[in-house]
């Protein structure tokens, strides 16, 4: 049983989870296999969220990047995704500046930013039984962000993921970018293509798509 009563809490809890071997061990053994961060301490754990407390539009992703936030502790935090997501962010007035780097600080105003699987899986891909065991994680986590008002899910597993959190049946409600669909309560899921380098160098997901759903977002959320 988890007894997190806070963000804090929750993310003292979060970092000592070992209950997927398999990502256990690979978000251990990437540390040092990247030339360029080799002589970096990774932190290869579980990466808690990051965000404002009083958050009404939730960013939620797949996974931590190996190389990324499994190395720097932070949601979206040294890699490609993260480039592309902070500018964007401060950009739609949802951040105090467009880069994050570990320990500065950077703020989120309104906006927290989450993931499916907390930590880092091989090529990306979390497995269906990684997936829900890390839905109990979910389940906390946004249970203490009462605010919420928007759930942007960014790309079709996150979109999944909500939707069994929420209790919402699949068939229901297909993932489509761009697409909104309102909920119980005056609150609405959003659907984004993923940050990810291999929709952002593709032009699948461009500066200007996304940062459209940003102030989609943020009008949807009243900030």
């Amino acid at each position: 049983m988890l007894e997190a009563v806070d963000l804090e809490s929750f993310a003292r809890e979060l970092v000592q989870c070992h209950l997927c071997p398999r990502l256990v061990a690979w978000r251990e053994g990437v540390a040092g296999k990247r030339r360029a961060f080799r002589e970096e301490a990774y932190w290869a754990r579980p990466v808690p969220g990051f965000g404002d407390p009083k958050a009404r539009i939730l960013l939620f992703g797949l996974a931590p990047g190996a190389h990324g936030a499994n190395r720097t502790g932070r949601p979206f935090t040294g890699d490609a995704s993260g480039a592309f997501l902070y500018p964007l962010l401060y950009q739609a007035g949802l951040a105090s500046k467009p880069e994050s780097l570990p320990g500065d600080d950077l703020r989120l105003h309104g906006v927290y930013l989450t993931a499916a699987v907390r930590c880092a899986p091989p090529d990306n891909r979390p497995t269906p039984e990684e997936l829900r065991t890390c839905a109990r994680w979910t389940e906390v986590e946004l249970s203490l962000l009462p605010e919420l008002r928007v759930f942007l899910a960014l790309g079709h597993i996150a979109h999944q993921a909500l939707l069994a959190h929420l209790g919402l049946r699949k068939r229901d409600f297909p993932f489509a970018h761009g697409r909104v669909y309102p909920l119980e309560g005056g609150r609405y899921l959003v659907d984004s293509y993923h940050v990810s380098r291999q929709n952002t160098q593709t032009g699948r997901l461009t500066r200007e798509m996304f940062l459209e759903v940003l102030l989609l977002a943020r009008r949807l959320a009243g900030l």
